[in-house]
């Protein structure tokens, strides 16, 4: 061994001459953290979850998210061909897009993607195209029948009817006494005008022209003001019930926040032990902070939702509960890390107990404290759009009812889309509050 690496082990003997615990904690903790990850594969089953998941779902949700469908189906048993439409379709009571095209037959021609997807009917035989292939289907018959003998992968039968999965467009399925099919398309419908608007199916411009110089629609309102009565009570989107909903949210996130704020701010101090001398005291409130954050804020609105009844004030009390506590414990440990110097500088000049926290306390630990608080309002904000799916109003509530019909997805998008955008806006607004108190920025 050199000389210079024995000098080393002898100024520094703690790094060359450790103990065996010391030596092998590092390992001994990996080892225990990869045994722990195995524990938890097994006892939650995971392998079998991930095989069982209906992955597929994840696909339909997002295109719903970002898309529409249109169902339909045509009768061929009747006097003539007819189509039926949902009671509630997107395209209105009487319904004539230019993607259903008639045929001399007395049939139709329904484009689902463009001309290279698309169905042409009439009572007696179907052709449906797809990938550039198309193929025909004999309905004369008692059931429905492919006439190409090596029918592409994308066309099957199922129960005595020709099934046609056209990928992302949609799908056709085809029977000797109907026609069914469902088209996909970008975008969200009547988003600003519903069906039952006068300003329905009519292009920007014509709405524009309409709204600026066309005659009045409803007789004494302003086509501008029946616009926008139109748009905020669109029975689809129901914009107005989501804004206001929405602004709830925000109220009872600063609501809540607020008054937990002012109701941990005095208690810290009585828990601090370098502030109050009482350790039944300390002991005392400290134990109340905790009972009061270890109830999630969760449990808390479920309470207040079955003593006031749903709605936001429930849901303000959930979050000052538990704002509280947390608050009152980031107050206090604030408070007991003061330097006392300050302090006993003010006392010195023979100042009260009051005037002595206000100058020698305080503006140590007021600017921590008011980021701390922000920090929470900008959390809680995302906490009030969750505690609203129990009952404690807000846009949770909104959002829970459409996800729970399954079938509203394009509307969820939109709501989460909204609940992104407050986050974003009031992290920017905290972050630039808590950089001008603490002088340095926050990510």
């Amino acid at each position: 061994m050199s000389d210079a690496t024995l000098s080393l082990e002898q100024r520094y003997p703690a790094v060359f001459k450790q103990s065996p615990v010391k030596r092998f904690a590092p390992l001994v903790a990996l080892l225990l953290l990869a045994l722990y990850l195995i524990y938890a594969v097994w006892f939650f089953a995971l392998p079998s979850v991930l095989s069982a998941a209906k992955w597929d779902r994840l696909g339909d949700y997002m295109q719903q998210w970002v898309a529409y469908d249109v169902n339909a189906e045509f009768r061929l048993d009747g006097p003539t061909i007819a189509g039926k439409w949902p009671r509630y379709s997107v395209l209105g009571a009487d319904p004539h897009p230019d993607w259903l095209i008639p045929t001399e037959a007395g049939g139709y021609t329904i484009e689902l993607g463009g001309p290279g997807q698309s169905i042409t009917f009439s009572r007696t035989l179907a052709t449906i195209t797809n990938d550039g292939q198309s193929v025909d289907v004999d309905l004369a018959g008692p059931e429905a029948r492919i006439l190409d003998p090596n029918p592409p992968a994308w066309l099957v039968l199922k129960s005595g009817q020709a099934v046609a999965d056209m990928g992302f467009v949609g799908d056709v399925r085809v029977t000797p006494d109907r026609v069914k099919f469902r088209k996909r398309t970008i975008g969200w419908p009547n988003f600003l005008f519903d069906t039952n608007s006068p300003f329905f199916g009519k292009s920007p411009g014509e709405v524009a022209s309409l709204i600026t110089a066309g005659p009045d629609l409803k007789p004494g309102i302003s086509n501008l003001a029946l616009a926008w009565d139109n748009i905020w009570n669109n029975a689809q989107w129901q914009h107005g019930d989501v804004w206001v909903k929405l602004l709830q949210t925000i109220v009872m996130a600063f609501a809540g926040t607020l008054i937990g704020a002012f109701v941990a701010f005095p208690l810290a101090f009585f828990a601090a032990r370098n502030i109050t001398p009482s350790r039944t005291a300390n002991q005392a409130i400290k134990r109340f902070f905790d009972f009061l954050r270890s109830v999630d804020m969760l449990i808390w609105a479920l309470f207040f939702t079955r003593a006031f009844g749903p709605g936001p004030l429930a849901g303000i009390g959930a979050i000052a509960f538990t704002e509280t506590g947390t608050l009152g414990k980031l107050y206090s440990e604030g408070l007991e890390n003061v330097d006392d110097k300050q302090r006993e500088g003010v006392a010195s000049t023979g100042a009260g107990m009051m005037t002595t926290q206000r100058y020698g306390i305080l503006p140590q630990v007021l600017p921590v404290m008011v980021s701390q608080t922000l920090y929470q309002w900008e959390s809680n904000t995302r906490s009030a759009s969750i505690i609203g799916a129990v009952g404690a109003g807000g846009i949770g509530l909104k959002l829970w009812e459409a996800m729970r019909t399954n079938s509203n997805w394009s509307n969820v998008f939109y709501m989460v889309l909204l609940i992104l955008a407050v986050v974003f806006i009031f992290d920017n607004i905290s972050n630039a509050i808590r950089t001008r108190l603490i002088g340095t920025p926050q990510h």
